[in-house]
Parts: structure tokens; C-alpha cells; sequence
């Protein structure tokens, strides 16, 4: 089996142990986040002074939230094993085989690829008289339809194609269902996945004998590829590792759009996938909504092409964040959702809905935060060099408590993957990663907040081998770079009023925002 396994960290008393102290750290940090805002209230001797503070104050509260929730996820996770264990235990052999379709919804995507992975499907380990493979094709260039189409023909695939693409993939998958198969259960698979275990029905199916189960949802990665890509492959997979798991224990794992098993009744009950840009999202929470159960099994059955670009990359999180948004307005409208699972059940939707939101546009409030730090009067604020290098004056500098605090929190994901991943460097570019696409998840909000999606309308600069423009990257990042330059410009001045801890502070955050401009150049 080509999947890619989960590699236990240590025994499972150290294990535990390791999970239990990391939600001690985030507990820490954050209370040192909001010791800091304690700290200004204290020292304030301005209006200027006292709103900074409740700036400060509210921007800790939420970052802590969303840090101690990150590091519950991360906990209880480690449950999840156990839990899977028992149900799949429990499970009796598989009578007469259903019948299954396999979705493949498709979007001017390269044609050789989509033959192949269609061939790869065919591989699945199932009566072939049970099986039937779908193409949905919403493509606009004709020269791939017309070449995907024959390739359909030539491997016994159904072909179907919409000359309107309504509703987005949602639209497309609905319109094969309703309209093109009877069959009892279907799966989805995107047109870059290519199957790596034929076992995918027989493991997942047996699961369907809880009459309440909607869908199974198996653990989605990427094929191996280059450093920029195999980080990419471990930034997702932090949400497939620990944050599905936990989920999946309150009855809310998502669906993840393919990789995973329907039930067709209760798609239908439900009412069919909701035509969102993330439908996903919203069908899983309208599952739940309808009192069906979901599971998430953490293997890997395909592997998906590796993300070759950072616009790619851009890309996708923008769609995630746009989707996101619409998704915590659709939350708190839908009306009768019952508080009946666990107490995480309603954070976790919460959660899921803000989390990009508040990893893009917090962190850049925190940078507006640390401006306004670094030009108040208080004592702490200017520290010479010289006076910096006298031990005896060294303290633990509360602006300084209050930046590491911050840093080391999002650091964390650095250590995870060293733990998990066997790779430092790796851990490394997640956490950069996060800062360099601030600004695109955030503007990706904004679009949302104001009914528009004007997407991402970057040039791909370059691929391996290739390389990048700089005046390009530059004209593509204007918002980053100029919020990067304001950044340095005032680091520079804190620097001239002997403010050391500060103009490091606003160094650093402006090196932080012109990794989106130096990785659009490095990686196109």
C-alpha cells in the first residue's frame, strides 16, 4: 500500500504526556499574552494609552482561544485510535457487495492526468459489475473536453458534461446523483487524486452497517514532490492529523470533498450537497443538522498531485477562507441546530469557520498592535544598547514576553513537525507560510464581507527549473510589500530612538510579510 502512515511519536504514556504539556504551553503563552494587556491597563497614563490596551486585551482573549482550542484538538486527537478501534471491532463481514459509483468532478484539467487516474480507479478492488465511474466535466476548453471525453469512451467511463457550470463542484456531483445513478453508495475522488489502496470500499463500507452513518471520510495528501510541496503536504496535514480526529470524536468531521464514502439516501435527506464554493463544509454541518453520524478513518487511499506553485497555493487558500466566511454567516443563520453532541461540537463549527480568518487577519492586527507598543511612552518601551547588554538590567521584558509569547505560539507547528515529520526546516516553512499568505486570506474575507470574489489574479512566475520575475512578484504582493516597507521604515525609526526590543519587533514582523512577495519569486 502506497499510503503514507502515520508515524507514532514516541510510546503512548510519553505520548500522552507530550499532548498533556502542550496544552499546558498554549495555556501559558496565552496567559502570558494576556498578562501583557494586564500590564498596559497598569501603566496607561493616556486615552491613547487605555484604548491600545483594550486592543491588546481583546486581540489576547481571542488569540488564546483559538491557541488553547489548537492545542485541545491536538490532545484529544490521541483518543481517536481507541474510539476507531472498538467501532471497526465491532464490525461484521460484508454481505452482498452494493453497488458504488465513483465521482470524478472535473475543471479544464489535463487530460493525461484525468486518464490516468480514471485508469487507477478502475484498479479499485470491487466486482466490477458493482462498479461505475462517473466523469463531470464543467470544462470550457473544448480541446479537453473532447480529448477527456474519448478518453471516457475508450475506458468505459460515463462522460458527462455541463455547458453551465451552476453551483460550482457542488452543482456538478448533484447533477450526477439525482440524474445519472441509482446506486446506493457513491464516492468522490478530485481529478489530481490517483488511487494508491484498492481496499478503499472494502475498508469503508462495512462502516455503513450503523444505519445512521452518512459518510466516511479517509485522511487526504499529496504525492511526494518538491520542498515547497512536501511543506505544503504537511501544512494540510495538520488538519487531516489532529483536527479530524478530534472532530470526528463529536460526530463533526468534515467531509472533505473527495477521498470519502456518501451514502445516497441520506445525501438525498440531506438535500444534496449545498451549492457553496467550500460545499464540503456545508454538507457535513447539514448532516449533523439532520441527525446523521459521521466517521473519519485515518488512512490514505489516493494520493493527490503535488501543489507545484505558491499561487497554487494562493489560490486554494483563498477559495478555503472565502468559503470559510460564508460558512460562519451560514452557521449562526441556520436555525434549529441543537447543542445535543458533546460540549465541543458548537466550537468546533465555530472554529472551523474563523480559524484562517483569525491565523490571517489577527495576525495582522497584532502587527497593528505592536506598532502602537513600540510608540508609547512607557518605560519598558526604550532600552539602549547599552543598558540592553547590562545583565543586571536585563529583565524579562514585558514587550518582549508579550512578542515571544505570540511567536513561540504560532511556533509550535515547527516543533510538531519535527516530532511527526522528522523535519525541522519543514516546520519552519509552515509556520512562514501562515504570515505569507496573511494577506490573501484576508483579503479573501473582505471579498466575502462585501458579496465579492474578485479571486486571485496572479501570473504563475515560474515552475522547477525556472526563474521568477522580481518587478512582477512585486506588482503581485503591492499590499504586502507596502505594509513590509511601513514596517522597516518604522523599525528603522524605533532604532533611532534607541528602542532596540522595538525595531527588532517591526524588523522581523516586515520580514515576516515580504515572504509573500519572495515566495510568489521563488516558487511563481
Amino acid at each position: 500500500m502506497e499510503a503514507q502512515k502515520y508515524e507514532e511519536a514516541s510510546s503512548p504514556r510519553k505520548e500522552y504526556i507530550g499532548r498533556l504539556l502542550t496544552v499546558i504551553l498554549f495555556s501559558v503563552l496565552s496567559a502570558a499574552g494576556f498578562g501583557f494587556s494586564i500590564y498596559l491597563f497598569y501603566v496607561a497614563n493616556s486615552i491613547y494609552m487605555i484604548f491600545l490596551a483594550i486592543f491588546f486585551t481583546m486581540l489576547s482573549l481571542f488569540a488564546g482561544f483559538f491557541n488553547i482550542y489548537a492545542s485541545i484538538w491536538y490532545f484529544r486527537s490521541y483518543f481517536y485510535t481507541g474510539f476507531l478501534k472498538k467501532i471497526t471491532d465491532g464490525l461484521k463481514p460484508m454481505g452482498t457487495p452494493p453497488k458504488v459509483a465513483l465521482v470524478m468532478p472535473i475543471y479544464n484539467e489535463d487530460p493525461e492526468m484525468v486518464e490516468k487516474n480514471l485508469r487507477s480507479l478502475w484498479k479499485m478492488d470491487y466486482p466490477k459489475g458493482k462498479l461505475e465511474i462517473f466523469v463531470a466535466d464543467d470544462s470550457t476548453e473544448r480541446s479537453y473536453m473532447e480529448r477527456i471525453e474519448a478518453s471516457c469512451k475508450r475506458l468505459g467511463v460515463t462522460f458527462v458534461h455541463r455547458s453551465e457550470r451552476k453551483g460550482y463542484k457542488a452543482g456538478a456531483i448533484n447533477n450526477i446523483v439525482y440524474n445519472y445513478t441509482d446506486a446506493p453508495f457513491f464516492a468522490v475522488f478530485d481529478a489530481d487524486e490517483r488511487l494508491t489502496d484498492t481496499n478503499f470500499l472494502k475498508d469503508l463500507l462495512p462502516y455503513f452497517q450503523d444505519r445512521k452513518l452518512a459518510y466516511v471520510q479517509t485522511e487526504k495528501r499529496y504525492a511526494k514532490g518538491t520542498f515547497f510541496s512536501d511543506c505544503v503536504d504537511i501544512f494540510d496535514a495538520f488538519f487531516f492529523k489532529f483536527i479530524q480526529p478530534a472532530r470526528a470524536l463529536d460526530n463533526t468531521a468534515i467531509f472533505a470533498g473527495s477521498c470519502g464514502v456518501i451514502k445516497r439516501s441520506a445525501f438525498l435527506e440531506i438535500g444534496g450537497f449545498p451549492e457553496y464554493i467550500i460545499e464540503d463544509t456545508f454538507f457535513s454541518f447539514e448532516s449533523d443538522m439532520h441527525g446523521f453520524k459521521s466517521l473519519y478513518v485515518q488512512n490514505v487511499y489516493a494520493l493527490g498531485r503535488p501543489v507545484r506553485s505558491f499561487t497554487e497555493l494562493a489560490k486554494m487558500q483563498w477559495r478555503y477562507n472565502y468559503g470559510d466566511t460564508q460558512f460562519i454567516s451560514y452557521y449562526f443563520q441556520r436555525k434549529g441546530y441543537k447543542k445535543r453532541k458533546t460540549p465541543f461540537s458548537v466550537p468546533n463549527y465555530i472554529t472551523h469557520g474563523l480559524g484562517l480568518n483569525y491565523i490571517s487577519i489577527f495576525l495582522i492586527l497584532f502587527t497593528v498592535a505592536s506598532i502602537g507598543i513600540t510608540f508609547t511612552a512607557v518605560p519598558f518601551a526604550h532600552i539602549d544598547i547599552f543598558h540592553f547588554l547590562q545583565t543586571n538590567t536585563i529583565q524579562l521584558d514585558l514587550e518582549l514576553l508579550g512578542f515571544f509569547a505570540f511567536t513561540l505560539s504560532l511556533l509550535t507547528p515547527a516543533l510538531l513537525t519535527r516530532i511527526y515529520f522528522k523535519s525541522w526546516s519543514k516546520g519552519l516553512m509552515v509556520f512562514l507560510l501562515n504570515y505569507a499568505l496573511a494577506f490573501v486570506r484576508t483579503k479573501a474575507a473582505i471579498a466575502t464581507a462585501i458579496n465579492r470574489n474578485p479571486g486571485i489574479h496572479w501570473n504563475k512566475l515560474k515552475y522547477a527549473g525556472f526563474s521568477g520575475n522580481v518587478l512582477s512578484s512585486l506588482r503581485n504582493t503591492g499590499a504586502e510589500v507596502a505594509f513590509a516597507s511601513l514596517m522597516f521604515a518604522l523599525a528603522y525609526f524605533a532604532f533611532g530612538q534607541s528602542n532596540i526590543a522595538g525595531g527588532i519587533w517591526l524588523s522581523w514582523y516586515g520580514f515576516l510579510y515580504m515572504l509573500t512577495t519572495a515566495f510568489l519569486y521563488k516558487y511563481g
